[in-house]
């Protein structure tokens, strides 16, 4: 008996008559994996390793690409490139926008994955996948990805004033900790760094049982506070930045409770962008509610937390600021009835609520001139 075997024509999972050659960056500090897609390849995706930060060899290589393409279909095909954002920031993608080549930075956390418990992670199954997400971008499917939008270089060095002096706050407790442990130790306690007289204090103190303070221990004191005054001087000169602010960030200075550190970081890490609707704002800065519905089962997860984690900190500082500063506004009473409605409990999660009521009332303040209704002025 003879048996024939039909082999059948499977489809692909990718579309033909590609326009364009599709590329997808891994980064790394040593290689560079450069995943393709070009027309007429059989639909087959080729990889190619080049060296970590050698731009050069990255565009030779695609100048290769588009002359194998071309050799192949007679045509010059476009690049477009797409990366995950990490910690190479976005130098790579100005380079190569310089170069004329279309180039997306992907929110990775936005691609879909297997949901398998032990799923498999390799770089090149990784640059296929962005490849794919890649492709069905510009198909225009809808929310199949996040793309990032990439800041201009000024307002990537705007950010650095409140980044440092966030920095340099947590680096001076930290020195102050650290003074306190030590003389801690010697049974001495009471001992302010932060005070003016702190040289003279500490040439008075004694241990618990009498003794002056040895040299040794002295001399670190001495250094730490030497770094902790020079940090002081760096967070003097931060404010002074802060305080040539931009109009915006002078008109948040223009409500009460609000003070130039928190309108320079509201500004520089989020008002500062170009957002369509409010569901954008909450969802930039992590506030957006996060749902959970299977069948009869409705309920919330709490907030995302999947945005700017520097905006939404101050957010919720601000909203417990706002309570005290303008217990009058219609965001405070809002609050007040809501936590009273509840018995006083659920406190936390309603300042979370609060906080984003608040962002989408100070960005229509700052887009729109929108005061908030009850707000104080500081002027009036």
């Amino acid at each position: 008996m003879v048996t024939t075997h039909f082999q059948a024509e499977t489809p692909t999972a990718i579309r033909t008559g590609l326009g364009a050659i599709f590329v997808s960056l891994e980064l790394s500090r040593s290689t560079w994996l450069v995943t393709s897609l070009s027309p007429g390849g059989g639909e087959r995706m080729s990889k190619h390793a080049v060296a970590g930060g050698n731009v050069s060899e990255l565009l030779a290589r695609f100048t290769h690409l588009q002359e194998k393409a071309r050799s192949r279909s007679g045509r010059l095909f476009p690049i477009v490139t797409i990366q995950e954002a990490g910690l190479d920031g976005f130098w790579i993608h100005r380079v190569l926008e310089t170069n004329g080549i279309e180039s997306y930075v992907v929110d990775a956390a936005s691609i879909a994955a297997s949901r398998r418990r032990k799923r498999a992670k390799t770089d090149k199954i990784d640059g296929e996948a962005l490849v794919r997400a890649l492709l069905a971008f510009k198909r225009g499917e809808p929310r199949v990805c996040a793309m990032v939008k990439a800041p201009s270089p000024e307002e990537e060095d705007r950010r650095r004033i409140c980044r440092e002096r966030r920095v340099l706050i947590a680096e001076r407790v930290e020195h102050v900790n650290r003074i306190k442990g030590l003389l801690f130790a010697q049974g001495i306690g009471g001992y302010q760094p932060l005070r003016k007289d702190r040289r003279r204090q500490l040439e008075d103190l004694r241990t618990g049982d009498g003794r002056v303070l040895p040299p040794h221990l002295r001399a670190q004191v001495c250094r730490v506070l030497d770094r902790l005054e020079r940090e002081r001087d760096a967070l003097v000169e931060r404010v002074e930045c802060e305080a040539k602010a931009p109009e915006p960030a002078t008109m948040l200075c223009a409500i009460k409770g609000v003070g130039p550190e928190v309108a320079a970081v509201l500004w520089t890490e989020g008002l500062c962008r170009q957002f369509d609707n409010r569901r954008q704002v909450a969802a930039y800065a992590g506030l957006a509610p996060t749902p959970w519905q299977s069948g009869t089962i409705d309920r919330e997860q709490g907030v995302s937390k999947a945005g700017n984690p520097r905006l939404r900190t101050t957010m919720i500082q601000l909203a417990w600021l706002w309570l005290r500063n303008q217990p009058s506004s219609a965001l405070s009473r809002w609050f007040i009835d809501r936590v009273q409605s509840n018995g006083g409990r659920h406190k936390k999660s309603t300042i979370v609520a609060l906080a984003r009521k608040q962002l989408v009332a100070l960005w229509k303040y700052v887009t729109f001139g929108i005061v908030i209704d009850g707000a104080v002025l500081k002027s009036a």
